[in-house]
């Protein structure tokens, strides 16, 4: 399958490992920085044959890629996705999906149209211990859901935002929640249910007066289902990333998940006994070099798997699209200080311009 990647920054590496680890035929990859290029050829070994671009239109035209990863900064998102699925090709697109609402709708409405699978990467559904909380969620093992939290206790200082110009920019980011914890934020919802019908949030920057948007957000998230959620995510920890933890509360059961990435198992309790709590803990153990885990390789494998047998990918666009929803939710809520009704039918990062 001729593979190709738009965007060879921070999170590239996982993507060339991840399609290099599923034997995709690597074609171009692409950068407007063509330094960003080199150096992932140097680190990589990639073949001379594996074509550099600094315009991905190009890119399309000439190599006519079957599928395509995008991990370009986020506000690039969108165009880059409705340019490639015009060109028929299949996409993997970093989080999140976009920017706005109404560009995740015209992505998830041009793929339908074209015919090609669009999979929106929150690879930590992928985890080991994510798809065995999933399964106990799957199995109703739970009980009544009463309430679920999820906190990203990370850090980031000034050298990272100043390595990238767009980082915690309203036009290209958004802040902490959009960025850093929307992968925690779609694991919550997810596992609570999907369907929420209302949310109230605040958001600070307490402590990058040099970004556009938040470094702390907290939110309360009511579910259709009468289930709660909290969320609790921050840039803000001193000195370094802390953890990213999920907590499910049922009637039944009781589940913590943690690490760097909710990569452990920390709490497993049911009362059917079904399983022995130790031995969970030990198997749904891993620990991975950094943040992003182990789920981009295992996210390959289903999204050609999907193309192959003509299925939606494990974690689609409309995933993606939830995700972005609930994030864009919290933001409206802390802005407008009022409780926000779901579904939302439009809402941008571009409208919390001049927010701080």
């Amino acid at each position: 399958m001729r593979y190709a990647l738009i965007g060879c920054g921070r999170i590239s590496p996982n993507h060339i490992a991840a399609a290099k680890a599923n034997h995709l035929e690597m074609v171009a990859i692409c950068d407007i920085e063509a330094a960003n290029m080199e150096d992932k050829k140097l680190k990589f070994e990639l073949a001379d044959s594996v074509r550099q671009y600094t315009d991905y239109k190009e890119l399309l035209q000439a190599e006519k890629p079957e599928l395509v990863a995008i991990a370009t900064e986020s506000g690039k998102h969108a165009q880059i996705a409705l340019d490639c699925i015009e060109a028929g090709c299949n996409l993997i697109i970093e989080k999140p999906i976009a920017l706005s609402l109404s560009d995740a709708d015209r992505i998830i409405e041009k793929a339908k149209e074209k015919g090609v699978k669009v999979c929106a990467c929150h690879q930590n559904r992928f985890n080991k211990s994510v798809q065995k909380i999933r399964d106990a969620v799957e199995k109703k093992r739970f009980g009544r859901m009463f309430y679920g939290t999820a906190h990203i206790r990370w850090c980031r200082d000034f050298e990272y935002y100043h390595r990238a110009q767009w980082r915690g920019t309203w036009e290209q980011d958004g802040g902490a929640l959009m960025n850093q914890c929307i992968h925690n934020i779609d694991l919550l919802r997810w596992m609570m249910g999907d369907e929420i019908e209302e949310v109230v949030g605040m958001t600070d920057r307490l402590n990058h007066e040099y970004i556009e948007a938040e470094d702390l957000g907290i939110a309360l998230i009511k579910f259709k289902n009468g289930a709660y959620g909290i969320v609790e995510g921050t840039t803000d920890i001193y000195p370094k990333n802390l953890e990213e933890t999920l907590y499910l509360f049922g009637e039944k059961g009781t589940v913590k998940a943690g690490g760097q990435s909710v990569n452990i198992i920390e709490e497993w309790n049911f009362s059917d006994m079904l399983d022995d709590p130790a031995a969970v803990k030990r198997q749904y153990h891993e620990a991975p070099p950094n943040v992003y885990g182990f789920g981009h390789t295992p996210l390959y494998a289903d999204v050609i798997e999907a193309i192959e047998k003509n299925r939606e990918p494990y974690v689609d666009a409309k995933a993606g699209r939830r995700a972005l929803e609930l994030v864009l939710a919290i933001y409206k809520s802390a802005a407008e200080k009022e409780i926000v009704k779901l579904p939302l039918t439009e809402c941008s990062t571009l409208e919390f311009q001049g927010r701080f």
